[in-house]
């Protein structure tokens, strides 16, 4: 048989006395986002792979790396750009 429990009071103590009336919400939302802080939930599979955050931040910045490389890579010079039919009759009248 398990023992009979005492009255049970919903009192808090006066040190946990909140008012709840006077909260607000969202209070540091704006301050938060001033920070730059946000937050980005992972799947499940995605987070084993990773041990902490700072590995997540380490393999975020190698993908942006990459990225920029390969962009470079592919984006076409300033000088092989195609010339429009108005360059092209500029040209004829200078003899090039």
């Amino acid at each position: 048989m398990r023992p009979k429990r005492g009255p049970q009071s919903n009192d808090l103590r006066p040190e946990y006395a909140f008012d709840h009336s006077k909260a607000v919400r969202g209070k540091y939302y704006r301050r938060f986002i001033q920070e730059g802080a946000n937050v980005a939930v992972l799947e499940p599979d995605i987070a084993a792979a990773f041990r902490d955050s700072a590995a997540v931040n380490d393999a975020l910045r190698s993908l942006l790396q990459v990225s920029e490389t390969t962009r470079r890579i592919t984006r076409r010079s300033g000088r092989s750009r195609r010339r429009s039919a108005g360059d092209a009759t500029a040209d004829a009248g200078r003899g090039g």
